[in-house]
């Protein structure tokens, strides 16, 4: 069979923005939470859930001082944020790439129930992807984002329906955004910290899921050169008997789980937080790249309430704040970025 470019014209631009995503030391900002999500953040700090509110918070992100970009190399932004500008009429993502920082979008459309499963779920969002993307690329995204969600559990969840299920979504979402000049990032999201189980079940669910994820992208013809991969890391789980001692090998699971399953060609990783603290976020992430292992890719983050809990506290929705919750998110994103280096 004869090789297929599946990423045609957008080639050269697809590898300029993974180049600029997968920088040394540099990570992903998930500002992408949906208008749900954004409001149990603001719950917490008591402030009113409406549009005005969501675009000053995300203002008070794209407008950090410019040292920001020297550990943010791109944003993942919910649709409604994209057409969102500034109070002063700038763009968020002309602001973003003017900063030389890469906008992205959140594809995916949430999850629904596997008929079939004990409440596992597959991800929706395929059917009219190609007109969003290009939408999408006119108003100045470069990547996306898809999330498959896996349950873990001693009993053998995740089920095979399952993992070929969000497999093949994630290979077919990945491949259509190739088409259309957008950097996948491909998020195969296991629950891990969720549930009893301990760190080998774990290990062996997210080998199992990689695994299927890579075969799947493979059989697509998706150009592995040009994806990221957003997996998480290998976590006991909460309630697991054994945590304490399962939490020193996180970082020799995870990396074992990566060098068992995602293949060379694949540029970047750039892990989700899944729950953890900021400071867990941190050390964990900063202990991986700390592994004496073969690590053929860039090993980054691509966080959300790791990057953004303490800014929003400090910001409490409050303009007389801004400046402190942008020190905040500095601080922060700061960290993130030694970790990214394992200079923590």
């Amino acid at each position: 069979m004869a090789h297929i470019d599946i990423c045609g014209k957008f080639g050269a631009e697809l590898d300029k923005t993974v180049e600029m995503m997968v920088a040394r030391g540099k990570g992903l900002l998930a500002a992408d939470e949906s208008t749900s999500t954004i409001g149990k953040r603001f719950e917490k700090i008591q402030l009113e859930n409406i549009e005005a509110n969501r675009q000053a918070y995300r203002e008070l992100l794209f407008t950090a001082p410019k040292e920001y970009t020297q550990f943010i190399s791109g944003v993942i932004l919910y649709e409604e944020t994209l057409f969102q500008s500034t109070l002063s009429g700038k763009a968020f993502a002309e602001l973003l790439t003017e900063s030389g920082v890469v906008p992205g979008i959140k594809l995916d459309l949430g999850v629904k129930e596997l008929p079939g499963t004990d409440g596992e779920t597959a991800t929706q969002g395929l059917d009219d992807l190609e007109k969003r993307i290009q939408k999408y690329y006119a108003r100045g995204a470069r990547f996306a984002k898809w999330r498959a969600v896996y349950k873990v559990s001693d009993n053998g969840l995740p089920s095979q329906l399952c993992v070929a299920q969000n497999a093949e979504t994630l290979a077919r979402y990945a491949a259509i955004c190739q088409q259309n000049g957008l950097v996948p990032i491909v998020e195969p999201e296991i629950l891990v910290m969720e549930g009893s189980h301990n760190i080998e079940t774990s290990l062996n669910v997210t080998k199992r899921v990689l695994a299927s994820v890579f075969q799947a992208l493979i059989q697509h013809n998706v150009n592995l050169n040009r994806i990221i991969l957003k997996p998480n890391m290998v976590l006991p789980g909460n309630n697991s008997p054994t945590k304490a001692e399962d939490d020193k090998k996180i970082a020799e699971y995870t990396i074992d789980a990566l060098t068992s399953t995602v293949p060379p060609a694949v540029r970047g990783i750039m892990f989700l937080s899944g729950g953890q603290s900021e400071q867990q976020a941190v050390e964990t992430l900063n202990a991986i790249n700390k592994v004496n292992a073969p690590k053929p890719w860039a090993i980054s983050y691509s966080y959300g309430r790791a990057l953004q809990d303490s800014t929003i506290r400090t910001w409490a929705g409050k303009k007389e704040n801004v400046e402190a919750a942008q020190k905040a998110y500095l601080e922060q994103a700061k960290k993130c970025s030694l970790a990214a280096k394992g200079e923590l």
